[in-house]
């Protein structure tokens, strides 16, 4: 008998019911977690908040448009991605945050933690919402789980994408006005995203092959730093089988909780020892591990100060890998599109933080370090789920960019392909694994 996995939608509408919700109030920074909710079921929205979104196609928010908030930093992506939102979005309200520069993995509450809470509370306190019916204080429903603070009409948090401190600054002021619905588990946020990346078979591919070049020899220490929702840790542990140490850091505690939850629901609980950690200045000792690696992390901080400390924990003869997206080369989309059209998405957004690393200038910094023996590989990773959250991630960066009769262009395009059978989109990674001089 074969069973299909329920959508997001589906588990989000089950999770209403469990809670005995008809309308409530939602905030998250990634729109396509909410986007079939606010398109299928806008009488179910009482309230919107996009919080420094950095990828919106605002074409599923029309109908919820005068519900919403968006909040942006005045610089990084999000202040592009809002502007162009709010232009599709007429009544939606718009919160520019001065001086935030907003990406991906950027701390918006913690570092505004006054303007973003007040101005929540003042827009979703014009809209009613529904409150929860008596429920645990804590539970997981439909895969998802959700801890409940606070009394008054429900607001459902969605997780944000790599934000350390998620929403967690804002809850005693949002707790007094409402009851703070959080979520978290494997089908939203950033921990979607990346198991979702870690099941394409490219993707794999190109962390077997680091695997392989970092070859580790049985019983050595391997470290991983950033590892996320330790999706490519828990493949290293099956490849293993208990043969190395495996030891995941990040400086992200939500996503280190729901790395261990993940790896003891599929019993590797023992395989892998997560803790806390920054790129920048690993809490380890010199040539600790016998090689480490560190995937799509480097964009997001101060790159040659992480190499260094990538290449002082690791002993002298061990090796370092190093993986980070590639913005130097173009996205391809696998759709018959007008050249005008190619031209406006083949590039892919521009994610890298000023002191970070996303271009083939990985490979020399990685030897101006004094690593030896370098083999860089860059890598083309394919996505062939159109409703995966990866897909929809990058594909809402694309969608932003278009006019109507452009959307109307990529839509029946994208149906063409889906109907023959090959509605694929690929991006680039440069990875390369290089060696620590002996002696």
């Amino acid at each position: 008998m074969v069973t299909t996995e329920p959508t997001l939608v589906e588990r989000l509408g089950a999770l209403w019911e469990h809670l005995g919700l008809a309308r409530a109030h939602v905030a998250s920074q990634i729109p396509a977690d909410l986007a079939d909710l606010a398109s299928r079921h806008p009488e179910r929205v009482a309230g919107l908040v996009l919080c420094t979104p950095v990828r919106l196609d605002p074409g599923p928010f029309a109908t919820v448009a005068q519900r919403t908030l968006l909040i942006t930093g005045d610089g990084g992506l999000s202040a592009e991605t809002t502007a162009r939102a709010a232009a599709r979005l007429p009544g939606a309200e718009r919160l520019v945050l001065d001086g935030l520069e907003a990406f991906g993995w950027t701390d918006t509450v913690a570092e505004r933690t006054e303007a973003v809470a007040s101005r929540m509370i003042a827009h979703l306190a014009r809209h009613p919402a529904d409150a929860p019916r008596a429920a645990a204080r804590t539970g997981t429903h439909a895969g998802i789980t959700y801890r409940i603070d606070g009394a008054g009409p429900a607001l459902v948090l969605l997780p944000f994408f790599l934000a350390p401190s998620q929403w967690e600054p804002a809850l005693p002021a949002l707790a007094e006005r409402f009851t703070v619905v959080t979520l978290g588990g494997p089908h939203l946020g950033g921990v979607a995203m990346l198991e979702d990346r870690a099941r394409a078979p490219t993707y794999q591919a190109m962390f077997r092959t680091l695997i392989d070049l970092l070859a580790p020899e049985p019983g050595t220490a391997i470290l991983d730093v950033g590892c996320g929702a330790g999706s490519l840790d828990r493949q290293l542990a099956r490849r293993l089988a208990g043969a190395n140490p495996i030891t995941a850091v990040d400086a992200n505690p939500f996503l280190l909780r729901e790395a261990a939850a993940l790896t003891e629901a599929q019993g590797l609980g023992g395989a892998i020892r997560f803790a806390p950690g920054n790129a920048e200045a690993l809490p380890f000792a010199d040539a600790t591990f016998g090689c480490a690696f560190s995937v799509t992390v480097l964009e997001e901080c101060d790159a040659d100060r992480a190499i260094g400390e990538l290449a002082r924990v690791v002993r002298p003869g061990g090796r370092v890998g190093v993986v980070v997206r590639a913005i130097d080369l173009p996205q391809w989309w696998n759709l018959a599109l007008p050249d005008a059209l190619r031209r406006k998405v083949e590039p892919p957004p521009q994610s890298v933080a000023r002191t970070g690393v996303a271009d083939a200038s990985l490979y020399r910094r990685m030897v101006k370090a004094g690593l030896v023996d370098l083999v860089g590989y860059p890598f083309l990773i394919t996505l062939d789920d159109a409703d995966g959250p990866m897909w929809r991630y990058r594909e809402d960066s694309a969608l932003a960019l278009m006019s109507s009769d452009e959307l109307r262009t990529w839509r029946d395009a994208r149906a063409a392909a889906a109907r023959d059978g090959v509605l694929l989109a690929s991006h680039a990674l440069h990875c390369a694994v290089a060696a620590k001089p002996r002696g």
